[in-house]
């Protein structure tokens, strides 16, 4: 077993992965936009390898990529099969390589998750977890229902919410969790109730409510991954928060793990996280990362750019009101002092619109 850490590790393990493929390759995709993966299955398609895409039928705002993507598969020689809608989202992601080896990712193929957010993948060869991977991708492919032969096997909606209510209930003294945000009402309070027994529990994420247990943001990077490590000893690695909707109506993938090195390592880059935090009990706070100049350069000449459209509406609105009051208002000292207010009072609404929408839009995203 190995474990893949984004963003270190970057694309290269999928791209080697998919160089290595001999006979198939069957990869599930929710969201995608990397070239250098595409290209990769498409040599792959190339050199004689029976490649299959089952891509989801929908996602937030990609469906049109999404089809796009499909055609792109199809030209290229890869069988390309579309989920059914009968799950709000299939939002799974995994590869299976020879049928011999496993990807379980909690990120997408995307840049942002790949370059710029915390993710991991669990790359194994463990026969049952292999076996159950080929089996749940036929289903989807071909729209037939599926259920896990192992309760390791964590997909929802068949078996999640019972595995992972159990997987939390059996922890003696510890759970470090990654989730972007816990809200399902049932695991909320196996996690309070774990809380008050004792038992020591730290999330990097947040909590839909005031929680008897640390919750802190990660800091530097984006959060897209959703990681349970149980009493140091054990391991859940999936793309599935403990929210209702991806346990119960969503297509969802993860493992249960206890391969020592993997999840030491886990433990260390948690340990790692938890330490460039700030602490707030219950609470989740953000400690931001510092801009480097290029970003500030770079942040400047776009704020500029985009408010040259904004001076000339200034202007144009100040000789309007100048031609219907006349000229002599430009020597008064409180009119001027007035307008000045009023026009930093307009661009600091727009300011403060704009990273309302840009949060928006980023709490909109899914993994």
């Amino acid at each position: 077993m190995k474990l893949i850490i984004e963003p270190a590790d970057g694309v290269e393990p999928l791209l080697s992965a998919i160089r290595r493929a001999k006979k198939s390759i069957e990869i599930a995709v929710f969201r995608f936009d990397r070239t250098d993966i595409e290209t990769a299955l498409t040599a792959a398609a190339a050199r004689g390898v029976k490649v299959t895409a089952l891509i989801a039928f929908a996602n937030r705002g990609g469906e049109a990529r999404l089809r796009k993507l499909e055609l792109r598969c199809l030209d290229a020689g890869i069988i390309v099969a579309r989920t059914s809608n009968d799950l709000s989202r299939y939002h799974g992601k995994y590869i299976l390589i020879d049928r011999r080896v496993l990807y379980v990712l909690s990120f997408n193929f995307t840049h942002l998750d790949v370059d710029h957010s915390r993710g991991f993948g669990v790359v194994t060869t463990h026969a049952n977890w292999v076996r159950d991977a080929a089996r749940l991708f036929k289903a989807d492919c071909t729209r037939t229902k599926f259920a896990p032969t192992t309760d390791t096997f964590v997909v929802s909606p068949a078996n999640a919410r019972r595995v992972l209510a159990a997987f939390l209930k059996r922890a003696k003294t510890q759970l470090l969790i990654y989730d972007p945000k816990i809200s399902d009402k049932e695991m909320l309070r196996i996690l309070e109730g774990q809380a008050k027994a004792g038992v020591d529990i730290k999330v990097i994420g947040s909590v839909t409510r005031h929680a008897q247990f640390d919750v802190r943001k990660l800091a530097g990077l984006r959060l897209h991954t959703r990681v349970i490590v149980r009493d140091r000893r054990q391991a859940f690695v999936g793309s599935q928060s403990l929210r209702g909707m991806e346990l119960d109506s969503r297509r969802e993938l993860g493992l249960i793990v206890q391969d020592g090195k993997a999840v030491k390592m886990l433990l260390d880059t948690f340990d790692s996280d938890w330490a460039g935090t700030k602490t707030k009990k219950g609470l989740a706070r953000s400690k931001k990362p510092e801009a480097s100049d290029k970003d500030v350069e770079k942040a400047v000449q776009v704020f500029t750019k985009e408010l040259d459209p904004l001076t000339v509406s200034v202007k144009r609105a100040v000789r309007q009101a100048v031609a219907k009051a006349g000229e002599g208002v430009l020597n008064d000292k409180d009119v001027k002092d007035t307008m000045k207010k009023v026009v930093k009072k307009a661009v600091r609404e727009a300011v403060k619109e704009a990273v309302h929408d840009a949060q928006h839009a980023q709490d909109l995203k899914e993994s």
